[in-house]
């Protein structure tokens, strides 16, 4: 009689056990399940973006280019050298999550090398970053497109340079600073840029871009990521 009454009563405990556990295993089912389709929609995203930005970068670039060749041979050389370093780095790192900071830099000043021989004293580039900070890692492009965003919004003059800060910050952050220098008329700002970037710290799980603004000045701050993370 004891073996029956112990039956009874630990037969609905199991029955209840198991229902709960049921129930959250379908719980976690359906986040893994959400958990997926919003990195796939992410990756969509991101490809879309990647398919509208590198197709502008590259115009612009050729276009300065056929121009240097019949003005200045020996600068359209520098500039091809560097040109050809900047879309090495585009054809490794275009499929990668990650990159070095360090390796990320190396590109960056190749970039720059681009747009001063575009641009001459009208702009102007200043890297101030901690060594303890170049093997972290970055989202690769995410210096170029920020850089690109601080030169598409803003006039630029030898008078009056566009002044460039990548400085890191307390925390593993960067930060990517300019001077605001409005372009006149309106400049139709599409955000395509802060989007990528946003897209692949998403997918990475890490926050996204910070701005911080005021009249004088822009500033885009990013975060660092730890090898592991």
């Amino acid at each position: 009689g004891f073996a029956v009454l112990s039956s009874l009563f630990i037969f609905p405990v199991l029955l209840i056990a198991y229902e709960i556990m049921y129930h959250f295993a379908q719980l976690r089912h359906a986040e893994n399940e959400r958990d997926r389709l919003e990195k796939e929609k992410l990756k969509a995203e991101l490809q879309q973006l990647k398919g509208i930005v590198n197709p502008h970068f590259l115009f612009n670039n050729l276009n300065s280019l056929s121009s240097l060749i019949s003005e200045d041979p020996e600068s359209a050389q520098d500039f091809l050298d560097e040109l050809t370093k900047v879309f090495r780095y585009l054809l490794r790192n275009n499929e990668t999550d990650l990159t070095t900071l360090s390796q990320e830099l190396d590109f960056i000043r190749s970039y720059y090398h681009l747009l001063q021989t575009r641009y001459g004293r009208a702009i102007r580039m200043d890297i101030q970053i901690n060594k303890t900070h170049e093997d972290l890692l970055i989202p690769p492009l995410t210096l170029q497109l920020l850089v690109e965003n601080a030169v598409k919004h803003n006039r630029l003059q030898k008078e009056f340079p566009l002044h460039i800060e990548l400085m890191t910050a307390p925390g593993n952050k960067l930060a990517v600073r300019n001077n605001l220098l409005k372009r006149e008329g309106h400049v139709e700002s599409t955000g395509i840029g802060l989007q990528n970037i946003n897209a692949r710290y998403r997918m990475l799980q890490q926050p996204g871009v910070v701005i911080k603004k005021d009249e004088h000045s822009f500033a885009a701050i990013i975060s660092l990521i730890e090898p592991g993370d």
